[in-house]
């Protein structure tokens, strides 16, 4: 197998990324970092896709970016591939999930903290770690992070590179949820199921609003199934895509 490579495969209205790269703890290298983008692109405008899940593969999410590649991206600064790939995963249309299992480390924790929500295996870890590289760790990167827990959480993890355990991190809201690790899986998938029963009008209009753009105008299709659907008491059947 090539060294590292993601792995797109779909089940129904959920998309599932997996990282895959188990020789180095699913390390993302730079063909990989540079290759999420255009992954990404198909799910983004397939209708049939509701959902994007973000996994790791063999009981790890991801240890960071591939060491042999970290200098590569380092000196590419904002501009860099591993940003491309950051914004990319951030501005998918659609709700993303990040599954997170065993570690989570570096470029790891920068693409789940780009996804919606993380929902973490209870022996997971963990840690932003350029200052044990000394690495500059790109600004919007930065902002991302404080944006989600607070400044002071994100200069802790920052300053100090340490590891944390799935509680800590559930703590300081860096993941929504953990569960055991032996149901993580049926966990997201639940979740995942029933946010692709809902009106992706209504989720793209979130991600909209709380990224600082302007939501879409009301399809008055959707809004007529969904109070259809309530006055007969069935689950909606929404359209939009």
């Amino acid at each position: 197998m090539v060294s590292g490579e993601l792995v797109l495969t779909q089940d129904g209205p959920i998309a599932t990324v997996v990282i895959t790269n188990p020789a180095k703890r699913n390390a993302m290298t730079a063909a990989m970092w540079r290759a999420l983008p255009g992954l990404l692109d198909g799910p983004a405008k397939d209708p049939s896709v509701r959902v994007l899940i973000l996994a790791g593969a063999g009981g790890t999410f991801c240890a960071g970016a591939d060491i042999a590649d970290a200098a590569a991206v380092a000196r590419a600064g904002d501009a860099s591939f591993a940003v491309e790939a950051e914004l990319a995963l951030a501005g998918f249309p659609k709700p993303t999930i990040a599954r997170v299992d065993g570690f989570c480390v570096g470029g790891g924790c920068q693409l789940a903290v780009a996804c919606d929500l993380r929902f973490a295996a209870d022996d997971s870890r963990f840690g932003v770690t350029p200052a044990k590289l000394g690495i500059v760790y790109p600004p919007s990167t930065t902002h991302r992070l404080a944006a989600l827990i607070g400044p002071a959480r994100a200069k802790l993890l920052l300053y100090t590179g340490e590891l944390i355990d799935a509680a800590a991190a559930e703590r300081m809201g860096l993941v929504d949820a953990v569960v055991p690790a032996a149901e993580l899986a049926d966990s997201v998938l639940h979740v995942a199921s029933t946010i692709a029963a809902r009106s992706g009008l209504t989720q793209f209009a979130t991600k909209q609003v709380l990224a600082g753009g302007e939501p879409p105008e009301q399809d008055e299709a959707e809004l007529a199934e969904g109070l259809a659907a309530f006055a007969e008491r069935r689950p909606p059947r929404f359209g939009w895509s």
